[in-house]
């Protein structure tokens, strides 16, 4: 980094008056200018949706401080691209502190790491926090995680593409350590139930027991108290596959069909 000023990038899936994302901007207030363009309301699950299919509305609390009534992804879109001026263009963008853990498959669906790589495709590095806690959370460790890593990835950069995906276990953390993505072991519970007005609705939920166990996941490093750094990417091919797949030869649409 230059001698220029520090300009840093927030929004979050779980709404602009979570604790999670005030622990943050409080955390990077030490580094540098901090701008908050966040959902009006909690958006967890929101994976890397844009809004298309209704016009969107930005409401400006402060100088520094905006909300949008979509999406994570809506969020950090309009902020690069609308809401902050080419001279305030954020050099990172962090996203967090999530209410909860994001990790392995449930990346996904994630909003918070959708914020981080909505950035990171639109060419600023982005950071995605979780803290694996959904009871009596306390922000206070992940909070100073998140101003080390992003130090950190501000003085050395990411590379190209690459944004950090970053699980903070519950308590002090041992360490830090770079992992892979895992996979969780669980199933889809659907709860049916009806309303007042006899009709049927249906939550979503699962039930969990444990994770696939390989070496550096991270699941692993959370079960074990450290925090996780999974470097991820927009990229979903599977490389490996591809020269598998070559091994079909050509197929013609006729033997398709």
């Amino acid at each position: 980094m230059s001698s220029e000023k520090v300009r840093i990038l927030l929004t979050n899936d779980d709404g602009y008056h979570s604790e999670g994302i005030i622990a943050l901007e409080n955390a990077l207030l030490e580094i540098g200018d901090v701008y908050v363009v966040a959902p009006v309301s909690e958006m967890s699950g929101a994976s890397h949706s844009l809004t298309l299919s209704r016009p969107l509305r930005i409401r400006q609390i402060d100088a520094r401080h905006w909300t949008v009534d979509g999406t994570p992804t809506d969020c950090v879109t309009l902020a690069l691209n609308q809401i902050l001026p080419p001279e305030l263009r954020p050099h990172l963008c962090a996203s967090g502190i999530n209410h909860g853990a994001n990790l392995g498959d449930d990346a996904t669906y994630s909003g918070t790491v959708a914020g981080a790589l909505e950035s990171t495709i639109l060419g600023v590095p982005g950071l995605a926090f979780s803290l694996v806690a959904n009871r009596n959370q306390d922000f206070t460790e992940s909070a100073k995680v998140a101003r080390r890593m992003t130090e950190k990835a501000l003085k050395e950069g990411l590379p190209d593409g690459t944004l950090l995906n970053i699980n903070v276990p519950k308590g002090e953390p041992k360490g830090i350590r770079v992992t892979k993505q895992g996979f969780k072991n669980a199933r889809p519970v659907i709860s049916e139930h009806i309303d007042p007005r006899g009709k049927l609705y249906y939550w979503i939920g699962e039930e969990r027991s444990g994770f696939h166990a390989g070496g550096g996941t991270d699941f692993e490093a959370i079960d074990e108290g450290f925090v996780s750094v999974t470097p991820m990417r927009s990229d979903l091919t599977n490389h490996q596959a591809i020269e598998i797949l070559q091994s079909w030869g050509d197929v013609s649409l006729e033997q398709i069909q």
